[in-house]
């Protein structure tokens, strides 16, 4: 399972997901992505269960690429213990996902193929989902419509 070699800190704070991802929000390497719907934790276990269930349907064609990381560490205290006596020891470690993050990405396969397999990864995952295009997601995040890049009518953002 992934997990950082070293940290500066062993335990932090649960921290706030709010809002939308503004970084790791666009498919760079392939042509079919995962894209996070709502916010939440993914244990490392969950990913690695989402990476298994892509190379298997896929049987190892093609191209996986993870874009989270599972960085942030979750403490918890043993069942039946009094309150006090500090903080919890490291139970497991989990990436922060916010709405529009994409998570893994897929290329070197058919799209039926690509879509399948990221439909199956998606069951592995504790929030909803999206399967998306190279194209859908990078032209949501520009705020350019699809049309626009290619010359066609302006959108209203612009």
């Amino acid at each position: 399972m992934l997990m950082p070699k070293r940290v500066k800190h062993r335990k932090q704070f649960r921290g706030s997901m709010a809002g939308k991802a503004m970084r790791g929000n666009r498919i760079t390497n392939g042509s079919f992505g995962l894209v996070a719907q709502e916010p939440c934790w993914i244990r490392s276990n969950q990913i690695e269960a989402a990476r298994v269930a892509l190379t298997r349907y896929t049987k190892r064609g093609g191209k996986v690429w993870i874009k989270i990381f599972p960085d942030k560490p979750v403490t918890a205290k043993p069942a039946e213990t009094r309150m006090g006596s500090g903080k919890g020891s490291t139970e497991y470690w989990v990436a922060v996902v916010k709405p529009g993050r994409v998570l893994f990405e897929i290329d070197g396969v058919a799209e039926a193929d690509a879509r399948e397999a990221l439909r199956l990864a998606m069951h592995k995952l504790p929030c909803k989902c999206k399967i998306a295009s190279k194209e859908e997601v990078n032209a949501g995040v520009d705020g350019v419509s699809a049309v626009t890049a290619e010359g066609g009518e302006q959108s209203e953002n612009e």
